[in-house]
């Protein structure tokens, strides 16, 4: 059996659309065109969010609590594996160093990608978890913008206006401060995306 590890990246985090309160984290194969979608938890999805985003948390996370225990014991995670995937479940694993011996921890696939985030490390899968469950995402449909273009002026106001589209920048960096104080991470996210959104 071909075991070649193949390089996947963090594509994103979406709302789940098949469960509820849960999100599908998207990683996409570095060399290629397939994407996983894994479902993932709240909690899991906020930390990876934190760290996508750059948000820097008042106190440490459970994945930040991590990092620093195994920072002072020195400790590294050298990748992540996701090795299996059985009955819609993948299996991961964190490959560590430790006195200079490799040492293999088995690890849920949700906080395997948070450590490897904190840990810059890469993450891994296999060429028969890749045929089970890659998906090509097809964006080439030339319907869509022809059924934008029927639209009228205020339908399309109405779709796209925001409250934080009114609020000025200095508004935006004083709501993103309180919602990091107050440990609302997905309001942050959101409102951080709006800030980089008018810097473009």
């Amino acid at each position: 059996m071909d075991k070649t590890k193949i390089k996947l990246n963090i594509l994103g985090l979406s709302y789940s659309q098949t469960q509820s309160g849960a999100y599908a984290l998207v990683l996409a194969e570095e060399e290629g065109e397939r994407r996983i979608p894994i479902i993932i938890g709240a909690v899991e999805a906020q930390s990876i969010a934190i760290k996508l985003e750059g948000l820097e948390p008042p106190r440490p996370l459970t994945h930040d609590l991590f990092l620093n225990f195994a920072r002072a014991f020195k400790i590294d995670i050298l990748e992540v594996v996701i090795y299996k995937l059985e009955e819609g479940i993948f299996y991961s694993e964190l490959v560590c160093l430790y006195n200079d011996e490799v040492v293999r921890i088995d690890s849920r696939t949700s906080d395997a990608v948070s450590l490897a985030l904190r840990f810059n490390c890469p993450i891994y899968t296999f060429e028969d978890i890749m045929e089970k469950a890659g998906i090509v995402l097809d964006f080439g449909d030339q319907e869509a913008p022809q059924q934008e273009e029927k639209k009228s002026p205020e339908e399309k106001t109405k779709k796209t206006k925001s409250p934080m589209e009114e609020k000025s920048m200095q508004e935006l960096k004083d709501l993103l401060n309180e919602a990091v104080d107050k440990e609302n991470y997905e309001k942050a996210s959101e409102i951080k995306a709006e800030i980089e959104r008018r810097k473009k």
